[in-house]
């Protein structure tokens, strides 16, 4: 049984934490993608895991509620550590310190879990949809990490918002009234919208949104999406908790510290 929400599995084994980490960098082929995050174990804290909490971003409110259920390990989408990441003073010390004080390990994987073909917020949005002939879509250093397909039967954007399980953020509903092609890319994918028009999609779906996209939807005739960034990447770390729940037998938790943004 797996928890979501603050609902509760019954597993109480212990893993060593070395093993899971390394399972999950090989299951998403973490080093193979170049990426701003340093994916993979980001903090260290207890040898052997009993509780793994998931969640979308590493924030303080998310640990204290981690450590709250119970917790070893927590693994989240947007962790601390990037290539700019800042000095360890002010909110990013009191983080770490939080983590280490509970001895607490942090994991985070960021492209890896958008782009990864079974358990990627992409690939997970477009199974929601029921997307079929899924195609890689959105080049990102030197990578697609979104997807591109064609719903069974035409929707309605209402329809096609009912069925992400979200209400969006932002719609510009410039495009056909009725939904068959649909390009994914979650997070800040926007700046991909362009490349969604080049494909013909009739509707592009991320995360966040910037100015230029209401004029370029309405130019290019080509709906636009936005579910919210943390949303749209509530996908991924839920399916890949069912994956490390799986294999490792181990008591895990999603934690939603909910966030419209």
């Amino acid at each position: 049984m797996s928890a979501h929400n603050g609902e509760k599995s019954f597993y109480n084994r212990m893993t060593a934490r070395n093993d899971i980490v390394s399972f999950i960098n090989k299951y998403l082929e973490s080093e193979t993608v170049k990426d701003s995050s340093q994916n993979g174990l980001q903090v260290e804290g207890n040898d052997e895991v009993k509780k793994i909490v998931f969640g979308v971003s590493a924030s303080m409110e998310f640990f204290k509620r981690a450590a709250a259920a119970g917790a070893d390990m927590v693994i989240t989408h947007h962790g601390l550590l990037w290539s700019d990441s800042p000095r360890i003073t002010g909110v990013f010390r009191r983080r770490i310190d939080f983590l280490l004080k509970n001895n607490i390990s942090l994991c985070a994987w960021h492209l890896p879990l958008d782009m990864h073909g079974a358990v990627g917020n992409n690939a997970q949005i477009a199974k929601k949809l029921g997307l079929r002939k899924l195609e890689a879509f959105g080049q990102y250093r030197g990578v697609k990490i979104g997807f591109c397909g064609v719903l069974k039967k035409p929707l309605s954007l209402k329809e096609v918002e009912e069925k992400t399980g979200f209400e969006a953020n932002i719609i510009f509903d410039f495009g056909p009234s009725k939904i068959k092609k649909i390009a994914i890319v979650s997070g800040g994918g926007q700046d991909m919208f362009r490349a969604a028009a080049d494909c013909g999609a009739d509707l592009f779906i991320t995360g966040s949104a910037e100015e230029f996209v209401q004029e370029y939807a309405r130019e290019s005739g080509v709906n636009f999406m936005a579910l919210g960034h943390y949303n749209s990447e509530t996908f991924g770390v839920k399916a890949l908790m069912e994956v490390v729940r799986k294999k490792f037998k181990t008591d895990v938790e999603f934690i939603d510290v909910e966030n419209r943004i």
